[in-house]
């Protein structure tokens, strides 16, 4: 074990509630909210809602309970949805995508970048109505940031062009933004900006915002309607849940934050870089470094005292509010001590 203090870049999941959001938890106005609707909880969701630009939204547990969710209500059993490869309802969420969602899943190929495909082939993948025993393709899902790309961005123009191509082949279109925050700051834009078109959006308030629980499902209001029976299906309904919506307000609070994460990405990468490794500067949080042994890394790292993961064959260092500067200097100085 080590001697060192750990610095924790594993994910952003591993934020820490602070004084005030503590303070902002214990103080929380609640009530049953399977019953009643939670207080607290609504006014989450109601501004959750505002951020996002749509009619109505849904606290739920976690993002991967949101995803469920939105692809539960999107597709019939047996339908085929479109994804792009490697993203996090395909790999990331233990088929239940297809295993309770009913869904056939499709991997759409990066064409315009890391993590993004093209409208042309969301066209032709969602291909004309075959006969009765061909799949049917209904829905098409975006991941913005995509995490297994790297925390890679979809440009407002871009996710038009898909969205439009969605919209022409009679598809359904989930987005998947889990760290749409860090997004819309890494483009100067509004959240609202990146989710025009989209008749679902799921994001995460767990992640660099901070909340130790939660994530939001949004849409139209008939569909949070709907979102409200599946997540009681799936075991997802709460009683005095402000007491976690408290958490999750305090972070909407914190948007803006995220630049720091992203400043914080982008040293630490041109750090590894002059160390000689094997960079892509960061367009978010998330840092991938190729390395010639994976496991050997992630394990020589972990006895410097630096906390990493694995993603796409990999390292992965994610950047958020519990690691600052100092942390990535420190983190750099060790990682040189035994380059060198």
């Amino acid at each position: 074990m080590t001697l060192l203090a750990p610095i924790d870049f594993r994910s952003d999941t591993v934020t820490q509630p602070d004084e005030a959001m503590r303070l902002a938890m214990s103080a929380a106005e609640v009530a049953d909210d399977v019953l009643d609707h939670d207080p607290t909880m609504r006014r989450l969701e109601e501004r959750a809602a505002e951020l996002l630009g749509v009619d109505a939204a849904l606290w739920v547990p976690s993002g991967s309970m949101g995803n469920l969710i939105a692809l539960t209500a999107h597709l019939g059993r047996g339908d085929r949805f479109l994804a792009p490869r490697n993203a996090h309802v395909l790999d990331f969420e233990l088929g239940t995508a297809a295993w309770l969602a009913g869904g056939m899943p499709h991997a759409l190929e990066w064409v315009e970048g890391p993590g993004r495909p093209s409208a042309q082939d969301v066209r032709a993948a969602a291909g004309a109505q075959g006969p009765y025993y061909a799949l049917r393709t209904t829905l098409l899902c975006l991941e913005n940031t995509h995490n297994g790309a790297g925390g890679t961005v979809t440009p407002p123009d871009e996710h038009a062009l898909l969205v439009s191509a969605a919209r022409e082949t009679g598809l359904r279109v989930h987005l998947d933004g889990a760290r749409l925050w860090n997004a819309a700051v890494a483009l100067g834009v509004p959240p609202a900006a990146l989710t025009v078109g989209v008749d679902t959006v799921q994001v995460c308030l767990s992640k660099g915002l901070g909340a130790p629980v939660g994530s939001i499902v949004a849409g139209t209001a008939n569909f949070v309607q709907e979102a409200r029976r599946i997540r009681k299906m799936l075991g997802g309904g709460v009683r005095q849940g402000g007491v976690l919506a408290a958490a999750g307000l305090i972070g909407l609070d914190r948007i803006e934050d995220l630049a720091q994460d992203h400043a914080n990405a982008r040293t630490l990468a041109k750090g590894l870089i002059d160390l000689g490794w094997q960079v892509v500067e960061p367009e978010t949080n998330i840092v991938l470094a190729g390395v010639p042994d994976l496991d050997v890394t992630i394990n020589g790292l972990r006895h410097l005292g630096v906390f990493t993961g694995p993603m796409a064959g990999k390292v992965r260092f994610v950047t958020h509010r519990d690691v600052d500067a100092d942390d990535v200097s420190e983190a750099l100085r060790r990682i040189e001590s035994v380059s060198s």
